[in-house]
């Protein structure tokens, strides 16, 4: 018999419980219990297949950690991750990521989750972030900035790319030039190289 305790003390320190991580601890679970554990409030819905117990404490870093889950592959990036290297200045409403799957979203009741589909070959550049008990993963500051171009690219000039109000000497201290250009090699484009070069021009007053 599945009780709620056995449940507790086996994902207590997980963020994001799938069915198939249920199945896989308890091979003959009941699955009704999940909408009594619902009903009970000792659970939360996240959306089909995805739950969290009612007692975890969500924030910024939980939020990533659910959105890497509930849509795989992903990886943040575009506005949350240029607003966790502190590159925006504007609070973001949605976690954004990107995904080799097709584009995405989920409107719940912890975050609006949206996902950009891009090419097998551009789904690299992230690092795995620890936080208390799990980790998620989040494009490194050189790729978020090469992803958030690559899906605006209609910022095409110095003068466009002013307008999104940069941090500048945050980017000039944190981010590895060089990486960011040898990241730029495997972009196939020479429109959005031009782009890229134009952002360097920017930030470096090349």
């Amino acid at each position: 018999m599945n009780t709620i305790v056995d449940f507790v003390k086996t994902f207590k320190n997980t963020v994001v419980i799938s069915l198939n991580d249920i199945n896989k601890e308890f091979p003959k679970f009941y699955r009704h219990r999940l909408t009594e554990w619902q009903n009970q409030g000792y659970i939360k819905k996240i959306i089909r297949g995805f739950y969290i117990l009612s007692d975890l404490e969500t924030n910024e870093f939980t939020s990533f950690a659910i959105a890497n889950k509930i849509y795989e592959p992903s990886y943040i990036s575009l506005e949350s991750a240029l607003r966790y290297y502190n590159f925006i200045p504007e609070q973001t409403f949605s976690v954004t990521s990107i995904s080799t799957l097709k584009t995405k979203t989920f409107a719940t009741w912890i975050d609006r989750f949206v996902y950009s589909n891009i090419i097998p070959n551009l789904f690299f550049g992230y690092e795995i972030v620890h936080f208390k008990n799990f980790v998620f993963k989040i494009a490194d500051r050189e790729k978020a900035i090469l992803d958030y171009l690559y899906f605006h690219r209609h910022f095409k000039t110095e003068k466009d790319i002013e307008e999104l109000r940069f941090n500048i000497e945050e980017i000039q201290a944190t981010v590895d030039r060089k990486k960011l250009e040898n990241y730029l090699l495997k972009y196939n484009n020479k429109s959005f190289k031009k782009i890229i070069n134009n952002f360097l021009n920017y930030i470096y007053h090349d």
